[in-house]
């Protein structure tokens, strides 16, 4: 060891010596081919940075300064630009101020001497983010002046570079450059108008518009107005002298400023988005130029947050570009491979126009909406349609595809026009146009359901069935059966039983088709009707079963192993459709062959693993318990499959080696900084799949999947923080509670291989705190309420295991929770005060709220239960929530936040009983003026609250009594009390006007009021309140309270008008114990009332009533 430590001093003290030989030798072996050579001299390298960063700089610096070979100085700037990130290899901090100075100075230097342009952008570089390190705290005074002078040099070289060094460090530091905005407004706005060198312009085009993204003030970038139309012309001047490489660039730049600063060309919209149009119907020009000419127009009309609706103001450019991309889609030719193809993805004719002219028509529709874009398809397309090109009809049809996920609700209005333009070309004479009729269908399926289905499934099933029939198109045949599992997967079984004789015969038959990719189109459409139809499956089931058992176990070579992967998926939705004792016996044989494929050895793509996971978790619901002798076979893989790492490539974000794979679907890439990070997607679609059926196992076997909680929870737990695929993370959020309630059953039913209670506090004390720390990182809306809805459930299976600082932790998380949704709210509250701000908007903008008012809901859940589980010790807890529950009271508030409001204080008042008597003063008034709020959901809270306080308020609600009765009068006597909508409002307010009859009969009339409570007798709608009050009315009789029986028992046919309807409805409005003792009363009423009261008390009876209560009272 000591020996090759000299020898490695020798070797640094040759390399960092007076001789420059061995230093350039160290620099080319880093560019080495060779591994071994390169990481010996990465190793060195490394060395030579830890001992003497001085002379390490310096000798870089030399080579860039000296070095004849462009190699060694582009290295060279590479290298020292490495080491001058701020990262954790920073190496600026370890020089000595003599270094740091020569170092600067050489770089300056350096930038007027090197003449290779690519070795300048590299020095460009380099200068840029040493600066962003040192130059706000005022590190290098010189930079900016040298700049300054550069740009009005007369060296197009070093203006082009000063205005690189601007546009990186307006990235990195613009903060630092706002004071300069009157010197560099002058100098951008020079240049753009009287240079003549188009790099110079671009330069200048990227450093105005990175720089207008670093303005804060909407005042400093309006400064800027005035360059636009010089930045525009820099643009159509290169494409005039034919320069489309440089106009490219340059609407790179415009694309990037329409999608941060949209507002910025608002005042200049008309002329920029015109010349845009212009450059996109120029047929002279390249396909990449216009493609990017309309990827300026979609950004824009996509920047929605920032510049919400103003698109929309300029309906004349929405219908020419509507009108362009109805022509890229025309691109396409009759290519023979087409009709020939093994498999569906398979797009031969499809041009480079056509994919992109598909995908802007979705974007387009998603982000303009459908009242903009339908009334222009409207007027486009029937020419389309009536064209005699075939191509013309397929892209009509195309279109009316991928404009449907925006337009839906437009879409649904008028359904009977789009679905004839559609299933008039299921005749069309050309397969194509036939595929994209079909195509069309599957999508609407998809977007406009299930109102399409509930309206047009006489129309479309046949339609979609006679196109299975045509045997000289495979891809139409396998086409029509994929359109039947969008169909169905949005329809209830009662819409498609009536078809099922047909669809199944016709998907028998094209199982047995020669075509590979029509079987598979078969099996996942059986597999869809089977899932659609339940139980209504099992008449086919004889026929159907031994088909796919045949698939499963000869599909054996690899050109059909997604045949035998689809057999799977369809036979496990067959099985639970029509239930454990048909597919009993089948199941077996089926296991048999899914446990042979699991020994063996699969490739890597192969699809088989993630549809026989899926397969498995869907056998087990259908065994549910007697699976479980499989799981030691499932268990193993699946974990594996669930501890797959994602497999990550790193790059830096400008490194262009790697672009043209970009377009690989099997890598899905996003930028971080100026890191470029790719992911394999198949890997994390397996891991997602893998933890979804994790947690299907411990949902369905319960205390079954005891043996296995060890190895999943640490297996879940670390991916709750999975920010590369949401499904991981929830899927695993939505295990923690199933895993807890599974180790809950065990021990209970003594399962638990001898564990005892301690291991259930152990487990939530390892889930709970982790739970709680995903929601605080967690980015998603949608998976925020997830996790408050996991939390919530954990708490209800574990509460009185939580310690104190478990529960001061949640609840310090709801606060953030409450905040952080309560300034996303006010940032969509300041996009409506935007200029063009429209209707279309407005409707977003209350999407997105209610996606906040799921996230309040589960707030409300979560502080229900901690109340029910800690009673008056979460008091404290809720003194401190209080600054953050009271503004939810508010007029201002949606209904949804007051309702929960108003249930948080109803379950305070009920569960802590006399110590929350405290609150009264503050909530009741709230409480009695919700009774009358316009929405019945708060009504119903207010009333219910209202009957708490009531039973026990005590002394402190008495003097509030008589405001109580009249608030819940006004509720009761509501001309539409007893209408769907207000039916559970009317029964809370029934029940506490009962409450207050019982709990303050000496606060009210007694005579008055009791006999009106009656009146309203049996509640029907709240079925757990009208088991209280039909209890307390029998109490009142059985104590033959003489307010409810009234004067000479007046009110006792009303009373056996109650018992008969309550009695008649079985168990619904009243406990098995209430209805006995309401028996016994009836049985006593028919022994000590005389004849005529008896006989006019059962007249008032309806006779089934009466037939009823006679077979009830002789059993």
């Amino acid at each position: 060891m000591a020996e090759s430590t000299q020898l490695q001093q020798a070797q640094l003290a040759t390399i960092l010596g007076p001789d420059p030989a061995p230093f350039e030798t160290l620099i080319s072996h880093l560019m080495a081919s060779a591994n071994e050579q390169r990481s010996q001299a990465e190793l060195l390298f490394n060395l030579c940075k830890q001992t003497d960063p001085d002379s390490l700089s310096l000798k870089l610096a030399h080579l860039l300064q000296f070095s004849p070979a462009q190699e060694a100085r582009a290295m060279s700037a590479i290298l020292l630009r490495k080491q001058l990130t701020r990262d954790d290899t920073y190496l600026w901090p370890r020089l000595s101020p003599n270094t740091q100075s020569t170092l600067k100075s050489i770089l300056l230097s350096c930038i007027q001497r090197e003449e290779v342009k690519s070795i300048s952008k590299k020095l460009c570089d380099t200068i840029s983010e040493l600066a962003s390190g040192i130059l706000p705290d005022n590190g290098w005074p010189e930079l900016l002046p040298f700049m300054f002078q550069c740009v009005s040099s007369d060296s197009p070289k070093l203006q082009e570079s000063a205005f690189l060094i601007f546009a990186q460090l307006s990235q990195y530091i613009g903060d630092s450059l706002v004071p300069y905005i009157k010197e560099l407004h002058t100098v951008f706005l020079q240049c753009l108008s009287s240079s003549t060198n188009s790099d110079i312009k671009i330069a200048a085009l990227n450093a105005v518009i990175n720089f207008i993204q670093c303005l804060t003030s909407s005042g400093d970038r309006d400064r800027f107005q005035d360059l636009l139309p010089a930045m525009m012309r820099t643009l159509m001047e290169s494409l005039n002298n034919g320069n489309e490489a440089t106009a490219q660039e340059a609407l790179e730049l415009f694309i990037e400023l329409a999608g941060t600063e949209p507002r910025f060309l608002r005042r200049q919209i008309v002329e920029v988005v015109g010349s845009m149009l212009q450059i996109a119907e120029a047929e002279s020009l390249e396909e990449g130029t216009r493609h990017l000419a309309i990827e300026f127009v979609i950004t824009l009309a996509e920047a929605r947050e920032r510049a919400p609706g103003m698109m929309r103001k300029l309906p004349q450019f929405i219908s020419r570009l509507f009108a362009i991309l109805m022509n890229m889609v025309l691109d396409i030719e009759d290519d023979p491979s087409w009709h020939t193809a093994e498999t569906e993805d398979e797009d031969a004719g499809e041009s480079g126009n056509y994919s992109v002219g598909q995908e802007c028509l979705d974007r387009l529709a998603i982000s303009l909406g459908g009242n903009t874009i339908v009334p222009v398809a409207s007027e486009q397309l029937p020419a389309y349609l009536a064209a005699p090109e075939w191509q013309k009809h397929h892209a009509a049809l195309i279109a009316l595809a991928q404009i449907a996920e925006g337009c839906s609700k437009v879409m649904i209005k008028n359904l009977e026009q789009v679905v004839a333009m559609v299933l008039n070309s299921f005749q069309d004479p050309h397969p194509r146009v036939r595929w994209a009729a079909i195509n069309a269908i599957g999508q609407l399926s998809t977007d406009l359901g299930p109102d399409l289905q509930v309206q047009y499934h006489h129309r479309v099933l046949p339609a979609l069935a006679s196109a299975m029939d045509d045997f000289q198109n495979p891809r139409v045949q396998a086409h029509a059966a994929s359109a039947v599992l969008n169909f169905s997967e949005n329809c209830t079984p009662d819409i498609l039983t009536p078809y099922l004789d047909g669809i199944v015969s016709k998907l028998l038959v094209l199982l047995q088709n020669g075509k590979q990719m029509v079987q598979e189109g078969a099996l996942t459409a059986l597999a869809s009707v089977a899932d659609s139809s339940q139980e209504h499956f099992q008449k086919y089931y004889d026929a159907v079963m031994p088909y796919l058992k045949a698939i499963l176990v000869n599909a054996t070579d690899k050109s059909n192993r997604m045949l035998r992967a689809k057999s799977m998926e369809c036979i496990s939705l067959v099985g639970m459709a029509v239930g454990k004792e048909k597919f009993r016996d089948d199941a077996k044989q089926v296991m048999e062959v899914l446990m042979s494929l699991q020994g063996s050895q699969m490739e890597t793509d192969d699809p088989t693993t993630s549809y026989m996971l899926q397969a498995w978790a869907r056998l087990c619901k259908c065994l549910g318990q007697d699976f479980l002798p499989y799981m030691s076979v499932v268990m193993p893989p699946l974990l594996q499959s669930a501890q797959l790492k994602p497999d990550v490539t790193i790059t830096s974000a400008d490194d262009n080696s790697d672009v043209d794979d970009s377009d690989d679907d099997s890598m899905e890439t996003i930028t971080l900084g100026d890191k470029r990070i790719g992911i394999k997607t198949s890997v994390l679609e397996e891991k997602a799949t893998a933890c979804n059926m994790l947690c299907c196992y411990a949902d369905e076997l319960k205390e079954g999947f005891f043996p296995w909680i060890d190895q999943v929870a640490p297996t879940l737990v670390p991916l709750l923080k999975f920010y590369f695929h949401e499904e991981v993370r929830k899927a695993a959020v939505s295990a923690m509670p199933e895993l807890l309630l599974s180790a809950k059953l065990a021990i209970e039913k003594g399962l638990a291989q001898g564990r005892n209670e301690t291991y259930i506090k152990q487990l939530s004390d390892y889930i709970v705190p982790a739970l709680v720390e995903a929601l605080h990182k967690e980015p998603d809306t949608e998976i925020c309420a997830n996790i408050l809805d996991a939390i919530n459930e954990c708490i209800q299976i574990s509460g009185p295991l939580l310690d104190e600082s478990q529960v001061r932790s949640i609840v310090e998380e709801i606060k953030q929770v409450i905040t952080a949704s309560s300034s996303r709210k006010r940032e969509r509250a300041e996009r409506t005060q935007a200029e063009d701000f429209d209707d279309e908007e407005r409707e977003l903008i209350k999407e997105e709220n209610e996606q906040e008012e799921e996230v309040f809901d589960q707030v409300g859940e979560i502080l229900g239960t901690l109340i029910k589980t800690f009673k008056a010790s979460f008091l404290p807890f809720f003194d401190e929530l209080a600054t953050y529950l009271t503004p939810m009271w508010g007029k201002d508030k949606t209904p949804e936040e007051r309702r929960i409001a108003i249930c948080i204080f109803d379950d305070v008042a009920e569960q802590c009983r006399e110590a929350a008597l405290k609150y009264y003063d503050t909530f009741l008034p709230f409480l009695l003026e919700a009774c009358t709020d316009e929405s019945p959901d708060v009504r119903q809270a207010a009333v219910y609250g209202l009957g708490v306080c009531a039973e026990f308020g005590g002394t402190v609600i008495k003097p509030l009594i008589s405001v109580a009765l009249s608030r819940l009068n006004v509720v009761i006597q509501h001309p539409n009390a007893l209408q769907p909508d207000n039916i559970m409002a009317y029964d809370n307010a029934v029940s506490a006007l009962g409450k207050i009859c019982q709990y303050h009969r000496d606060s009210i009339d007694a005579a008055q009021v009791i006999p009106a409570w009656l009146n309203c007798l049996p509640i029907k709608g709240d079925l757990i309140e009208a088991k209280v009050v039909h209890d307390q009315l029998c109490s009142m009789v059985e104590r033959s309270d003489g307010d409810i029986l009234g004067p000479n028992n007046q009110y006792l046919s009303k009373i056996v008008q109650v018992f008969a309807e309550v009695l008649c409805a079985g168990k619904e409005l009243a406990t098995e114990q209430t209805a006995s003792r309401m028996i016994n009363l009836l049985k006593q009423l028919q022994q000590t009332l005389p004849p005529q009261t008896l006989a006019s008390t059962w007249s008032s009876l309806q006779p089934q009533q009466q037939l009823a209560l006679q077979s009830i009272l002789s059993s």
